[in-house]
C-alpha cells in the first residue's frame, strides 16, 4: 500500500467518524422546556423513533384536588385517570430530512395532532403541528447541556 493510499484511507476514515458524530449530535435527544414553560419533556430514542415523555410540571399539584394532575381532558374517558407526569406524548419516526414526524398528544385539550419535530440552532426544538388546515409551531428550549 502506498503512502498516498494510506493517507486517502485515513482521510476517508476521519470523514466517516465526523459524519457519525454530526449525525449523533443532530438528534433531538435530551430534556426540553416547553415554550410556555409549564413542562419538561424528555426526548429519547425508542427503537428507530424519538419519544417524548413529560418528566416535570410547573404545576405539579392540581389546585382543585391537591393531587398530581390527571389527564382529565383525554377524549378517551377510560384514560382520564392516568397521571400526566410520565405520560408519553409522542413517538415520532424519522422522516429522512433530519426531522421526525408522527402524532403528538396535547394534554391541554386531550387531542392528538399530526406533528413534526425539528432540531434548530442554539438549542431549540421546533414542534410543528396541524389541526385540519390550521397549523402552528412553538419552540422548546434545551434544559442544561
Amino acid at each position: 500500500m502506498t503512502l498516498h493510499a494510506i493517507r486517502s484511507a485515513c482521510a476517508a476514515l476521519c470523514m466517516a467518524f465526523a459524519a457519525i458524530s454530526a449525525a449523533h449530535a443532530a438528534e433531538p435527544t435530551g430534556l426540553w422546556l416547553t415554550q410556555n414553560g409549564d413542562a419538561h419533556i424528555r426526548v429519547a430514542k425508542c427503537g428507530a423513533n424519538m419519544c417524548g415523555t413529560i418528566v416535570w410540571l410547573r404545576d405539579a399539584t392540581d389546585p382543585a384536588t391537591g393531587q398530581t394532575p390527571l389527564d382529565s381532558r383525554d377524549l378517551d374517558t377510560t384514560k382520564r385517570d392516568r397521571k400526566i407526569m410520565g405520560l408519553r406524548i409522542f413517538a415520532m419516526a424519522p422522516d429522512g430530512s433530519g426531522a421526525y414526524g408522527g402524532p403528538i398528544y396535547n394534554t391541554d385539550d386531550g387531542q392528538t395532532y399530526p406533528a413534526k419535530i425539528t432540531l434548530r440552532p442554539n438549542d431549540y426544538l421546533e414542534i410543528r403541528g396541524c389541526s385540519g388546515q390550521l397549523c402552528g409551531a412553538e419552540l422548546w428550549s434545551k434544559v442544561g447541556n
